[in-house]
Order: C-alpha cells, then sequence, then structure tokens
C-alpha cells in the first residue's frame, strides 16, 4: 500500500508554520487529545498524570529500570510499563496496536508521546509539513490528522518563562498566524 502526501493534506493548515505533529489518539478505551508523534523518541512514553486520570494505578505498571534520557542528556526516571492498545484514524479507516508505554513523571504540555517503537508498530509515515500521520489498513491508507491549534497552545505553554510549565493555554487564547503573516 502507498502512503503520500500531497497538496490535499495542506487544506485547512495556516502557513507558514513548523508546527509538531499533535493528535488525539485512544489509549486504553480513553480518548487521549496532545499526543505528540515525535519520530526522535526511541519508546513511547505516558505522562504519569495522564496515567492517573485515564484510572489506572501503580500497581498496573511493569517494573523498569531503564532511565530515559532528553535531548539535554538529563535522566528521567522511569516510574514503569505498561502495554495498552492504542486506536488511531477514524472509521473505517483505523487501526489498533498494542503499544508499550514507559510511564514518566515529568512536566509535559503533552500527554502522551508516540516515539518510533508506536510509529513503526503502525507501520506509519509522519509528515509535520502536511501535520498527518498516515498507515495502513484493510480499507486502504488511514490517517491522524495533526491539531494545529493544540500544537501551538503546547509549544507555547512549554515555554512560558512564568512557571505555567505543563498547563495548556486555552485554544481560543492562541494566536494562530495566518496565511500572511511573516
Amino acid at each position: 500500500m502507498t502512503l503520500e502526501f500531497g497538496d490535499p493534506d495542506l487544506e485547512g493548515l495556516k502557513f507558514p508554520q513548523d508546527d509538531p505533529l499533535v493528535i488525539t489518539s485512544i489509549i486504553g478505551n480513553c480518548p487521549i487529545m496532545r499526543v505528540l508523534v515525535d519520530n526522535g523518541a526511541s519508546v513511547d512514553i505516558l505522562f504519569h498524570d495522564k496515567f492517573i486520570r485515564i484510572r489506572y494505578n501503580g500497581s498496573q505498571l511493569t517494573p523498569s529500570n531503564a532511565p530515559i534520557y532528553g535531548f539535554n542528556h538529563m535522566e528521567c526516571k522511569v516510574e514503569g510499563a505498561i502495554q495498552l492498545l492504542v486506536t488511531i484514524g477514524e472509521e473505517p479507516r483505523e487501526a489498533t496496536q498494542m503499544l508499550n508505554f514507559q510511564v514518566v513523571k515529568a512536566a509535559s504540555t503533552y500527554n502522551t508521546i508516540m516515539g518510533r517503537t508506536g510509529i513503526h508498530a503502525f507501520k506509519a509515515v509522519s509528515s509535520t509539513y502536511h501535520m498527518v500521520l498516515k498507515f495502513p489498513t484493510r480499507n486502504g491508507p488511514g490517517e491522524a490528522r495533526g491539531d494545529q491549534k493544540m500544537a501551538r497552545s503546547c509549544y507555547v505553554a512549554a515555554l512560558r518563562p512564568d512557571g505555567t510549565g505543563g498547563q495548556v493555554l486555552p485554544i481560543e487564547d492562541m494566536d494562530v498566524r495566518e496565511n500572511d503573516e511573516l
């Protein structure tokens, strides 16, 4: 199956843009917004606060002593690992895979990060330029479209110097660049 990107995938996007690919997926039977698709991450990460909010607890974690290192080479302790079903896309072109998440206690504007292990499990290909993740399904190519406003909200919140850290700004408060702006 061929997975292609083209001009129709750009519909609705505001340019110029260099936004991260942020999608919504179903994880453990719960709709989860703010899923960062990160080709540079070697593992799939579920942040501890979301892990608790979707009604899981520490007793469901498998011990994991493999530390995770960020781009700044700082170690982040893993609370444990958990396997959860993840569904991306929409009927009839959706796909479901069991992913092994590393649960970490760290401040983040994202709820989870789908790294290379998750991307590969879905045989998916991402395009941040087109803001879409495409993957094969029995019914043809499936896609999970990125949410540009949410991506910008997460990014701005992560950069805030006033200590808001992991708090995401309401989408309506975001200054989304228009096509004619630089």
